[in-house]
């Protein structure tokens, strides 16, 4: 009986824990959206920001973290499924797995701004290429190619020997198995973590600070140099980035107004990256394990 007790009542603590988390979460949520309820102005959302005016937009900022995303992605994940795929399927395990392993884990660890930092010395100063869209994007996929990494590997891991086995007892080479096999069964969960890995380019500011600038040049789709809105290299200033200007220079009279109409706009992006994750993840899962 006092065992039954005991458990209930940690049940109950676990509850009310719980409970208070996700409240916490639903509060600053909703108080983020509220205070910026006008982002969902058409007018808001693109329309360019205005110096020294009252009623700009976010458009210039919103476009940039789109592109610097995709951009970012495009360097990432190549590179950290490769490993992932190399530390699973490859590499045997001794000293230099070790270190490598080690070195995952110590850069998964380093703040932002240290990454930010890094890349300013050596993507801004070193190349002289200066403040850029393709800077920033090196120094987001420094950041992100540790979690990636981890996460493909212990997805191909998680794939299952026995199919391997299968796959190789039928003739097919390591390469055809890790592709035709593994890969697709390990995909939900590698592309969970890309999806997870794309909110968090989405939302970082430290690291941009000292790479992408702190400019937006009006983009013009044929214009040429800096004004091309698919130019790598120009200056890039962020979503995230934008709202740190804005509140710590206090460039607009509506200062306050901006910075919390582009957060509520930079919640609910990462927002939506999160639930997308797991519904395509678990679609993908449904996909391959045959339910429908």
């Amino acid at each position: 009986m006092k065992a039954r007790v005991i458990d209930k009542i940690w049940t109950i603590i676990l509850y009310i824990i719980s409970t208070l988390v996700v409240a916490l979460l639903v509060f600053l949520i909703g108080y983020i959206i509220i205070k910026g309820r006008n982002c969902f102005d058409p007018k808001f959302l693109f329309g360019s920001p205005k110096v020294g005016e009252a009623g700009g937009g976010i458009a210039p900022q919103l476009f940039n973290s789109f592109y610097m995303l995709i951009i970012s992605l495009l360097i990432t994940i190549p590179f950290g499924v490769g490993a992932g795929i190399y530390l699973s399927e490859y590499a045997k395990e001794g000293k230099f797995l070790n270190i490598i392993r080690l070195s995952i884990e110590t850069m998964a660890s380093l703040p932002s701004i240290v990454v930010g930092l890094f890349g300013l010395l050596v993507f801004v100063k070193m190349t002289k290429w200066g403040f850029t869209l393709i800077s920033g994007a090196l120094a987001i996929a420094v950041l992100n190619l540790p979690s990636l990494t981890r996460v493909s590997e212990n997805a191909i891991k998680a794939a299952g020997t026995s199919v391997k086995e299968a796959s190789l007892g039928l003739g097919a080479t390591k390469f055809q198995t890790i592709r035709k096999v593994i890969l697709p069964s390990a995909m939900p969960q590698i592309l969970t973590g890309i999806i997870l890995a794309a909110g968090r380019i989405f939302g970082e500011a430290a690291a941009l600070l000292y790479t992408a600038g702190m400019s937006a040049p009006i983009l013009h789709l044929a214009a040429s140099g800096k004004s091309n809105p698919f130019n790598l290299f120009r200056p890039a200033e962020t979503l995230a980035v934008y709202i740190w200007q804005v509140n710590s220079e206090g460039m607009i009279p509506d200062a306050s107004k901006v910075a919390s109409g582009a957060s509520a706009v930079l919640i609910i992006m990462v927002l939506l990256f999160n639930v997308l994750a797991r519904i395509i993840g678990k679609k993908i899962y449904e996909s391959y394990a045959g339910k429908k």
